[in-house]
């Protein structure tokens, strides 16, 4: 943790509470498609729409799939009633302020919905990296060192902060290091953003 010189976010089920809302647009979504929202739902999280759609529904052509992956968007669009900043999100970005660490917010959502889900969490990101920025969404890694980048830090010294698996082989793809949470696999666990702000902030105090 002492080697961190930047933090990396994904959004939904992240920094922002939005697992509701999502979960209605893709259960919505797929009543509309004859597909059964119990097998949809845990496929969803994590990954661009569009791909998602590919892979669910693979006899559409590419029209017809940006067409799909349209109407899944438009549904999530408006419907933040129930978004707010993720447990400890408030302790993380303090954190990383007194630290001095800058972040960014790395998305699959396209910019319209991220910043209505940032803005409704009250989250205003110094650098934010949506879906419509990449040519290929996660888990290719493009979006993360794109991040990494803007930021003017090596990749080997971002931390990724991911709670979905297609999120995580992003930020493994790119050569940084991940922090997971809801109890997946990364290199390091966490329970939530206040755990996070915690260990980052000791592992700067000296002894």
């Amino acid at each position: 943790m002492t080697s961190v010189r930047a933090v990396l976010l994904d959004m939904d089920g992240t920094i922002v509470d939005s697992d509701a809302s999502v979960e209605r647009a893709w259960t919505t979504w797929s009543v509309e498609h004859g597909l059964d929202p119990v097998d949809v739902l845990p496929t969803v999280h994590g990954s661009p729409p569009e791909p998602t759609v590919r892979r669910l529904l693979p006899a559409l052509d590419d029209r017809a799939v940006a067409v799909s992956a349209q109407r899944q968007m438009d549904l999530q669009y408006d419907d933040l009633a129930d978004v707010v900043a993720a447990p400890g999100a408030s302790e993380l970005l303090a954190a990383l302020d007194r630290l001095g660490l800058p972040w960014a917010v790395v998305t699959s959502a396209d910019v319209r919905l991220a910043k209505a889900r940032l803005g409704a969490a009250g989250i205003d990101p110094p650098l934010l990296v949506t879906v419509e920025e990449v040519r290929r969404g996660k888990p290719d890694p493009e979006g993360f060192l794109i991040a990494a980048g803007r930021l003017g830090v090596e990749p080997g010294a971002c931390l990724v902060v991911e709670d979905s698996e297609p999120g995580l082989a992003s930020g493994r793809a790119a050569g940084m290091r991940t922090a997971a949470l809801r109890g997946l696999d990364g290199d390091l666990k966490i329970a939530d953003l206040a755990q996070l702000a915690h260990l980052l902030e000791r592992a700067r105090v000296r002894p």
